[in-house]
């Protein structure tokens, strides 16, 4: 068995892997074995792989089975201590798997990990999907140390701390093997968008932590599958995050959360529309509020199971304020600005 696994999930990639795969091989092969999982891809990557790349080994699927459960499917073949779900478009740097490694191998304790994530395009600034750390607030709205909304900030070592997090970004992702398989994986339902912090939630009630280890870092080039204005994406954040809130949300706040997010999703519906003129993104909050309300039911068990295993020595990792009320009424634009 592997001691470290990083996994490429690939969909019509080629000319991210053709690009970021290098720098994996380079600094990695050393510590990891690399794997590239197949969703099915029509453009030409798996042949490329083999002529190119033939250290690397493949799994190819026969369909494409999104983010979520292509990793699932994925895991299913492979063994090793630890997981690193990683990105077709994040470039690696020297010794970068070392404190992650060194860090989780020390603290048993610990379920997950993520290094700092900087932008490909800008090298001096955080990246949105990751930045140094993620968290949601009371009502479920992600955010990181280094990007509040699209408030991305500069790097200047303000964040290079150790921190426990609320999620770890899926870009690039260090996870126990065991860890994973207990709690469930992914959940494959989502397809893809917030499956991690679903993820990373379900292992905080479970009493494990996730952190953030800045001295490790990479660049990602983030929004590699779909654009940041898709509606597409905007319908798969918005069903995704309110079902994430039912499955994991104690009983004594689900009913309040859940109606503050009825009146919040329809005003953030209005808000694209009326200032920004984007009729994809209005339909689609209605119509992922509309698929939520639809397959609400067949997350009740997943509901029950999870509430019947919180533990008492569980961590809930989220703010107890709202983000939206931090960064528009009081101005708050930078993670270091917020409350405690």
């Amino acid at each position: 068995m592997d001691k470290v696994a990083i996994v490429i999930l690939n969909w019509n990639g080629k000319k991210m892997l053709e690009k970021y795969l290098p720098s994996v091989i380079e600094y990695s092969l050393s510590d990891a074995s690399v794997w590239v999982a197949d969703n099915a891809s029509t453009d030409g990557s798996m042949h490329m792989l083999e002529t190119c790349y033939p250290q690397i080994k493949t799994l190819v699927f026969e369909q494409n089975y999104g983010f979520a459960e292509g990793y699932n499917k994925a895991f299913e073949h492979i063994e090793a201590e630890y997981y690193i779900l990683l990105n077709s478009d994040v470039e690696v740097t020297p010794h970068w798997l070392n404190p992650l490694i060194k860090y989780m191998d020390s603290h048993p304790e610990v379920a997950a990990c993520q290094p700092k994530l900087l932008s490909e395009y800008d090298k001096d600034s955080f990246e949105y999907a990751g930045a140094s750390g993620g968290f949601i607030d009371k009502y479920g709205y992600p955010f990181c140390r280094g990007r509040i909304f699209d408030v991305v900030e500069k790097d200047s070592g303000q964040y290079d701390d150790i921190v426990d997090i609320t999620w770890a970004t899926g870009a690039c992702l260090m996870i126990r093997s065991k860890d994973y398989h207990e709690v469930g994986g992914l959940d494959g339902r989502f397809f893809a968008h917030n499956e991690e912090i679903d993820l990373c939630w379900r292992l905080n009630l479970m009493g494990r932590r996730i952190v953030c280890i800045p001295e490790s870092k990479a660049y990602h080039v983030g929004g590699g599958t779909l654009p940041k204005a898709n509606p597409m994406k905007t319908y798969l954040n918005f069903r995704n995050n309110l079902t994430m809130l039912y499955k994991n949300l104690p009983d004594r706040e689900l009913k309040h959360v859940m109606r503050v997010r009825y009146f919040l999703d329809y005003i953030a519906a209005f808000e694209t529309l009326i200032l920004n003129g984007n009729l994809g993104n209005f339909k689609a909050i209605f119509k992922a509020r509309k698929a939520f309300r639809k397959w609400k039911e067949e997350f009740r068990k997943d509901r029950l199971r999870i509430q019947s295993h919180r533990m008492d020595k569980g961590i809930d990792c989220r703010k107890r304020y709202s983000i939206l009320w931090q960064y528009y009424a009081k101005g708050h634009k930078k993670y270091n600005q917020l409350p405690l």
